[in-house]
């Protein structure tokens, strides 16, 4: 079988994408010390570990959030491969190739998307995510800055006291740690089952579908 080259992802997104990964990796790091720190500050020599870690995670969030704008911004007016502007005009199919794509990545069963970019499981996956990033940077920024009061507003009407919002705010992150081992279960299953270049397309852009005869 002949494949022909495809664009299908931007240099932006393909930016955004290693940002994200870089970011949640460290964020998932500093956030689980932040909440059950394993080295202890009192270890002498003027060392303030938990200082530099919040330090660290404070930085990072800012990253988290300009890539997770950039992503907002390219699911408007990104290319037609990697916008997320089809979820609602084209739900029924949407959903159809979702459980089609799910059932397929459950089994490990050949499913061929026709179209180069996201199938109907990533659509609805993505768009989700984007709106779980949102809540989680909003949680951050309330609970980073207490004396705002931008924050504290959206932070109060939102998820409540600043203990509650540190908890929902914990919870998110096990999300994230439960999408990304998905995420790679996928992209290392679709490689075996699908030569369409789908690991390497997020490095230099194109993917590979079967030439029409």
């Amino acid at each position: 079988m002949k494949y022909e080259k495809k664009h299908a992802w931007s240099a932006l997104l393909r930016l955004y994408h290693w940002t994200l990964v870089l970011s949640v990796s460290v964020l998932t790091f500093t956030g689980l010390y932040i909440r059950y720190p394993f080295v202890s500050s009192l270890t002498g020599g003027g060392q303030f570990p938990m200082a530099n870690i919040r330090y660290i995670h404070f930085i990072t969030s800012y990253i988290f959030t300009g890539a997770i704008i950039v992503r907002v911004y390219l699911a408007i007016f990104g290319n037609r491969h990697e916008s997320l502007r089809r979820i609602v005009p084209d739900m029924p199919k949407t959903l159809k190739d979702a459980w089609r794509a799910g059932r397929s990545y459950f089994t490990m069963d050949i499913y061929n998307h026709k179209g180069v970019g996201h199938n109907g499981l990533a659509v609805i996956t993505y768009t989700v995510t984007i709106i779980i990033a949102i809540l989680e940077i909003i949680s951050g920024f309330y609970l980073l800055y207490p004396e705002s009061a931008f924050w504290q507003g959206w932070g109060l009407m939102i998820f409540g006291p600043q203990q509650q919002a540190r908890f929902i705010h914990h919870l998110i992150m096990w999300y994230f740690i439960i999408f990304t081992m998905g995420h790679v279960y996928i992209v290392i299953g679709n490689e075996i089952l699908h030569p369409d270049g789908m690991l390497s397309s997020m490095v230099g852009g194109w993917k590979f579908k079967p030439e029409k005869e």
